[in-house]
């Protein structure tokens, strides 16, 4: 999993008010939390804090607050609901040994048998929760679908990761193989052209 290192300032005063004002500087308030510690205010600017937000991808964050660094990751971020700005960021410490729970993306790989029979590939889940020690969490999760026929699925109680504990319903359909409206009108067509040959030659 990669690393990246983020800088931001120590926060002292908390509420509206004075987060609005950090806003109007390009600030976005956050907290660190977790692992029985204090928590630690900060506000980081929305500029470094895109590194992480706007991306599908994770990272080990090591947090530098004016010199002291956390190791962390985002746990959860806040935004406005029409312009979409980041209102407020939580980060949560870990430590390499405790296991850390966390959202993984998910990456289909291989070209799906009912793609290739004319259905279409449903990707039904974006991201996974997964448990696992730090040095074993994955930058993404690699599902292969090339098994995966017409009216087949692909479920979480299917999936094997070693060193990884994944935190969903075992029931939980990841992917799935549909049979496309065009297949369905081109094979109805299809019927109907063989019925109608058939016909020809039986009143022949």
């Amino acid at each position: 999993m990669k690393t990246i290192t983020l800088k931001a300032t120590k926060r002292v005063e908390t509420g509206k008010k004075h987060n609005k004002i950090l806003r109007k500087e390009g600030l976005v308030p956050g907290v660190l939390y977790g692992n029985e510690k204090e928590n630690v205010l900060f506000a980081i600017s929305v500029k470094e804090l895109k590194n992480v937000i706007f991306t599908n991808k994770v990272y080990i964050i090591n947090l530098d607050v004016e010199g002291e660094v956390y190791t962390c990751i985002k746990k959860d971020a806040q935004f406005h609901p029409v312009k979409d700005n980041t209102l407020h960021v939580d980060f949560l410490r870990v430590s390499e040994d405790k296991p850390v729970k966390m959202f993984i993306p998910v990456t289909l790989t291989g070209f799906a048998k009912g793609v290739q029979a004319g259905g279409h590939l449903y990707q039904m889940k974006h991201y996974i929760n997964i448990k696992a020690s730090l040095e074993n969490i994955p930058d993404q999760l690699e599902i292969d679908v090339t098994n995966l026929t017409i009216g087949k699925s692909l479920q979480i109680k299917e999936m094997k990761h070693e060193n990884i504990e994944i935190l969903e319903p075992a029931s939980d359909v990841v992917a799935m193989v549909k049979l496309t409206r065009a297949a369905m009108s081109k094979a109805d067509s299809e019927s109907d052209e063989e019925d109608e040959t058939t016909e020809e030659k039986t009143e022949e």
